[in-house]
This record gives structure tokens, C-alpha cells and sequence, in this order.
């Protein structure tokens, strides 16, 4: 794999939350972005990049506190707990219990995408590890060929969240969240027919509208009550958004609309977001079939290069370990609680 530049480091972790460093053929950056990953044709669409011969550049790389580490030995993709900092703290964690066990430093790469892009790149061959959110995708890519090995890294919980003014009349207390969906289309719906006044906004729902996680469960909760709004001619209340899940909850913060987002997102948003939005239904861990669990399982791609396959066995290794993955897992915070629980222990 490419060595990576330091001198780009700062400048990778201080984007690290915008949007993927996708660079076209010809850019001038292109020759010289450390571990540029290539991009399988159209997965990065809503990017802009729909072209072959893309390449994506990581998002932030981290060297464990190791200034004189210059290659990368590890790359993964991620969206949502990339943006939150927890692949980063995977990966700081591990490179330095890796040096303290006799490697020598090194570094590893984070490449931003969705569970559908982070899948796509490992199945190019331009990733070595995935984190993502989907079991049907994820175990299409095991009976594929594509990944080798699927572990359970630990569990995010969705949030169904909206306006504090609640123009849909979500009740928290009596409500389950299919319940909260089906009211969001028969308000949404209404207020299209008739408007309502001027000091109440109508009742949106923003969706991410790309192929997510998050965009599938979505998906899933609505088909579950019958409803495609996304279908021709596809309803006006249902905003199409694609973007990142910081960018995405901001959005919706701003237009006063309800959306779908995760605990870690949440956690990770400034207070100017969040203070302006109400969660309505959040998931839990005490049922393992509760609709808005959301668990992330790390996936290891299959054909890794020789030498640096050994190195990525070890992490898959570490990260569901109790003293390893999973303790930073435990100990992961943001704005003092802890976002994310650990993976539930095998029986």
C-alpha cells in the first residue's frame, strides 16, 4: 500500500466530517493523495462522481501518537462511526497495542462511505476492512466471495427524530415507532391537501435517499406499513437528501423536518443541532429484534495482499476482544456518555 504523508495528516483529520475525498481522473492532488482507493464506477454518485477511474483518498489517516510511521498498513470504510471518531479510536488503540507487542508503527486509513459504498470498495478490492450496518448485505458479501470473515463490532441504536412543535403528534409514551411512521404519512399527506398555518411547519421527513443503512431502514419501517413514498409520483412530504449522517441531521435541524438517525450521529452533532430537534423513538439492546437496533459488524475482505494480510487478521481479532475493541467500545464518549454499546457476548 502507499505510504502515507504526514504532511497531509492534519489536513485529512481536520475534514474528516465534511464529505468524501473523492478526486477525479486529472485532479493535481491525485499523483500525490497517500493510498487513493479506486472507486468501482457510479458508487459515489451522489458525490458527483459517477465516471470511471475516480479514486477516493482516505478521509483521515491515524499513526497511534507515532510520528516516524509513514506506511498504511490497514484500510477501512465507514460512514457514521468514522464521523463520530470511533474508527479513529479503533485505530489509535490498535496500532499502539500492536507497537507495544513488537510491530513497528504504522498506520491505518479511513475511507468515508455508507454501508453500500464502504461494501462496493471492499468487494473492488480498494478497501481491506469494512464497518458496516446491513445483515443482508453484509452476508451477501461473505456467500459472494468478496469478504472472508464477519464479526460483530457493537451496536448503535437508530432515533426517530423531529421538530420539537411535533406537527405530526408523535406520542413518545404511547406510540411504537410504526405507529410514528404511519402518522408521519397520513399528516404528511394532509398537509400537503391543506397547508397548515404559517407558524406551524407541515410535516416533512427527510430522508438520506442513498442507499445507507440508515436510507434501508428507513425504507423497511415504511414498506412495513404498506407505503413507498419514494415511488412515482413520490410523495411531497418525503424530502430526498443524500448526504453524510452529520450533514443529513443538520439538515433536517434546519427545515424543521422529522428524520431518521443513529445514537452515535446524534452524540456527535453540535448542541445547535440537537437543541432544535426531539427524539420521538429511540432503539435499545434488551430485544435483539427491536426495529431500531442498529448493529455494526466489521467485515474483512477476502485476497488481501499477502503482506499486510496478517496485520488486518489481527485486528479483526483485537476489535472483539474484551481488552481490546470492545473496551474502546466501552469507554468511546462524546459530550460525556458513551455512544455506542459493546457487541452482545457469544453464547
Amino acid at each position: 500500500m502507499a505510504a502515507y504523508n504526514p504532511a497531509s495528516h492534519a489536513l485529512l483529520h481536520e475534514h474528516r466530517d465534511i464529505v468524501p475525498n473523492v478526486l477525479q481522473t486529472g485532479s493535481k492532488a491525485h499523483g500525490a493523495t497517500p493510498a487513493a482507493a479506486k472507486i468501482p464506477d457510479g458508487l459515489y454518485a451522489k458525490a458527483g462522481i459517477a465516471m470511471a477511474d475516480a479514486s477516493l483518498a482516505p478521509q483521515a489517516v491515524y499513526n497511534g501518537g507515532y510520528t516516524n510511521a509513514t506506511e498504511i498498513d490497514i484500510r477501512i470504510a465507514n460512514g457514521g462511526a468514522g464521523q463520530s471518531g470511533l474508527i479513529g479510536a479503533w485505530a489509535d488503540a490498535f496500532i499502539q497495542y500492536s507497537v507495544n507487542s513488537g510491530s513497528s508503527p504504522f498506520c491505518i486509513a479511513w475511507y468515508l462511505g455508507d454501508t453500500t459504498e464502504s461494501l462496493g470498495l471492499i468487494e473492488a478490492g480498494s478497501v481491506d476492512i469494512a464497518v458496516t450496518y446491513n445483515e443482508a448485505a453484509e452476508k451477501q458479501s461473505i456467500d459472494s466471495g468478496a469478504s472472508v470473515r464477519r464479526e460483530y463490532g457493537f451496536r448503535d441504536h437508530f432515533l426517530l427524530v423531529g421538530p420539537k412543535s411535533n406537527p405530526a403528534g408523535l406520542n413518545s409514551t404511547k406510540d411504537d415507532i410504526l405507529a410514528m411512521f404511519n402518522k408521519l404519512v397520513a399528516r404528511g399527506n394532509a398537509d400537503v391537501v391543506v397547508p397548515p398555518p404559517a407558524d406551524v411547519p407541515p410535516t416533512r421527513f427527510l430522508s438520506r435517499y442513498d442507499k445507507s443503512a440508515t436510507n434501508i431502514k428507513e425504507s423497511e419501517l415504511f414498506i412495513t406499513i404498506g407505503q413507498v413514498p419514494w415511488g412515482l409520483v413520490y410523495s411531497k412530504w418525503y424530502h430526498q437528501y443524500p448526504r453524510f449522517p452529520l450533514q443529513a441531521l443538520n439538515a433536517a435541524a434546519v427545515l424543521d423536518e422529522y428524520t431518521l438517525t443513529d445514537r452515535g450521529t446524534w452524540l456527535s452533532s453540535p448542541a445547535s443541532v440537537t437543541s432544535t430537534l426531539q427524539i420521538y423513538k429511540a432503539g435499545g439492546d434488551s430485544d435483539p429484534k427491536d426495529l431500531l437496533l442498529n448493529p455494526g459488524h466489521v467485515l474483512l475482505r477476502a485476497n488481501i495482499d499477502a503482506k499486510y494480510k496478517s496485520i488486518c487478521e489481527r485486528f479483526m481479532d483485537w476489535v472483539i476482544s474484551q481488552d481490546g475493541g470492545q473496551k474502546v467500545i466501552r469507554e468511546f464518549k462524546k459530550n460525556g456518555q458513551v455512544l455506542y454499546s459493546e457487541a452482545p457476548k457469544a453464547k
